[in-house]
């Protein structure tokens, strides 16, 4: 018998929990429940699919919950927020969340974003893994079987996102990716997301680079896009 999927939706409205509760049970999906941003991080654990949390909350905000849920688990965060300026949505992906959207949303939307990264995080595999299991690159080893990888033999902790990212250009070595066709790939969206895609590389750099000024590993075609070489 297949888990039944697992989300966390965690927003100090009551109301938004209940409609959110309703609008996923309705799907199939098992929620979980957490009134503020501490016990987000406390209710998450293995089990959980999927993190849903609003930006706003008392005591400590989706942002900060989200960087400490990051220490727990690479299921995929979508942020609930008011805002919309670019510096707020780079926060959030800065903070390891991997979409957002936009109160006030509709249920359809919704849905399909939650859909969207579940399908990114439990099936969607953009390249067969059973071809070529470990590349070495560097210093960097990217294991495609286990989706982990190290650098100069330590183990370097990605999101989801991150790594999905970074397996899209190693395995597709001197290929200049742009960004809308990062975006289009990883996300599976044709709505440009240049912050989301730039974000995530600065993100990438930190972890795997040395010297993110002079990167060896992720490179930039000025104009163009990124590429391995």
């Amino acid at each position: 018998m297949n888990k039944q999927t697992r989300l966390l939706i965690a927003d100090d409205d009551n109301d938004i929990r209940q409609i959110l509760e309703i609008l996923f049970t309705g799907e199939g999906y098992e929620v979980i429940e957490a009134r503020n941003g501490v016990e987000a991080v406390e209710l998450t654990d293995s089990s959980i699919d999927l993190i849903i949390l609003d930006v706003n909350m008392p005591g400590k905000s989706g942002f900060i919950a989200s960087s400490e849920i990051r220490k727990k688990t690479l299921a995929p965060i979508l942020f609930l927020t008011a805002y919309s300026q670019e510096s707020d949505k780079t926060m959030g992906y800065s903070a390891g969340g991997d979409d957002y959207i936009t109160k006030p949303f509709s249920n359809s939307e919704l849905l399909l974003k939650v859909k969207a990264l579940l399908r990114r995080y439990q099936v969607y595999q953009p390249h067969p893994k059973s071809i070529v299991s470990k590349i070495e690159l560097n210093g960097l080893t990217v294991d495609t079987q286990t989706e982990e990888v190290w650098l100069n033999k330590t183990l370097i902790s990605l999101t989801h996102t991150e790594y999905k990212i970074l397996e899209l250009l190693i395995t597709n070595r001197k290929k200049i990716f742009s960004i809308d066709h990062i975006y289009s790939v990883i996300w599976n969206d044709d709505v440009v997301g240049d912050s989301a895609v730039m974000v995530h590389i600065k993100n990438l750099r930190k972890k795997i680079e040395t010297d993110t000024r002079n990167p060896k590993h992720i490179k930039t075609a000025w104009g163009k896009g990124y590429y391995i070489d």
